[in-house]
């Protein structure tokens, strides 16, 4: 009868074999599985030292070491992306479409680190998802809201039980390229005890002499992070560091007036509100006049965050009306208003 370990073994050499990996890391993965060999052999603790050479060997052959997607830098298309997908914040868009200009004359130049500043709500998660859409890039997002430890992103050695890569390489596990988009979103939000190790992290992920090379604890080798295009968000400024904000080119989001929430509630959050429930725009209208008191119903907010929870919330009271049989279409006005508001 064959020893299931002689298979498992063979498992791990044909999954080194399937990949192309740095010669270096390629030779370490070898020692590993010749090492679990021996032990196999010998009779010493298999069964712990097959599962963290199977599970370094899973994230090594896993990651996207020579993967990438072609850019899109076509400045007409995303253009016209970012228009359908954001009103207003013309700035914030021209900003974007000089990285591209500057990126299609020079493919190979060092990207900027844009930094989109703004309150809660003010577009800026979903600007930087567009950028990634615009370019034909894979887009991930890391959210540093409460980070109280450096490992999270940097990953934890394989000396400790259930180990594991930081946030950085599961992202680009996730992304299957090594040139993603990768938000790194609200770094002022991090917990002040970890803040000035978490800032030292952040450097060197952003910082190009360095970011060529950034090692994740857990895998030990170096991961090149050079064609990552970064993009930071933040409430604001204050609690970023001073090194950080050097690496940064801070990107103003204003706060949206009420005549500008208006048109987004009808141009863009309605529209996209009612595909969602699959209701066709004759099943709910909303009259001109309420418009003011729906962007407003609980007193000034800078971003759109609430506009969106109260349109969902439109849209759904409505959706059970007509799923109920009580009506067949619903027409929003000063009269009905208050049953469809947040109380």
């Amino acid at each position: 009868m064959d020893n299931p370990q002689t298979g498992e073994i063979a498992v791990l050499q044909q999954k080194i074999g399937s990949v192309q990996l740095p010669p270096e890391l390629l030779e370490k993965a070898k020692g590993m599985v010749e090492r679990l060999d021996r032990i196999a052999k010998m009779g010493g603790n298999y069964v712990v030292e097959f599962d963290n050479t199977n599970r370094y060997i899973d994230w090594i052959t896993a990651l996207p070491w020579n993967k990438k997607s072609d850019d899109i830098l076509d400045l007409n298309h995303a253009k016209e992306l970012l228009n359908k997908k954001h009103y207003g914040l013309q700035s914030a868009k021209e900003r974007i479409l000089e990285y591209l200009a500057v990126r299609k004359l020079n493919p190979s130049g060092r990207a900027p680190i844009m930094a989109l500043i703004g309150l809660v709500g003010t577009g800026k998660t979903t600007l930087a998802s567009s950028v990634a859409e615009a370019m034909g890039r894979k887009f991930e997002r890391i959210p540093f809201g409460g980070i109280g430890d450096a490992l999270y992103l940097r990953g934890q050695s394989r000396a400790y039980p259930d180990a594991e890569p930081g946030a950085i390489i599961k992202a680009l596990r996730r992304a299957g390229t090594k040139n993603p988009v990768i938000l790194l979103d609200e770094i002022d939000r991090v917990d002040e005890a970890a803040r000035a190790t978490i800032m030292g992290v952040l450097v060197e992920l952003l910082d190009p002499g360095q970011n060529s090379a950034y090692t994740d604890h857990f895998l030990d080798y170096p991961f090149d992070l050079s064609e990552v295009l970064f993009i930071v968000t933040a409430n604001n400024s204050t609690n970023i560091s001073t090194a950080v904000l050097d690496r940064l080119e801070l990107i103003s989001m204003p706060s949206y007036s009420d005549e500008e929430k208006i048109t987004i509630g009808k141009d863009f959050v309605l529209p996209r509100a009612l595909e969602e429930a699959k209701l066709t725009a004759d099943k709910l209208s909303i009259d001109q006049a309420v418009w003011p008191k729906i962007v407003r119903p609980l007193g000034f907010d800078g971003g759109i965050r609430t506009l969106e929870r109260t349109i969902n919330n439109m849209v759904r009271k409505t959706a059970l009306q007509i799923v109920s049989g009580e009506v067949q279409q619903v027409t929003i006005n000063e009269q009905n208003l208050p049953q469809y508001l947040p109380q």
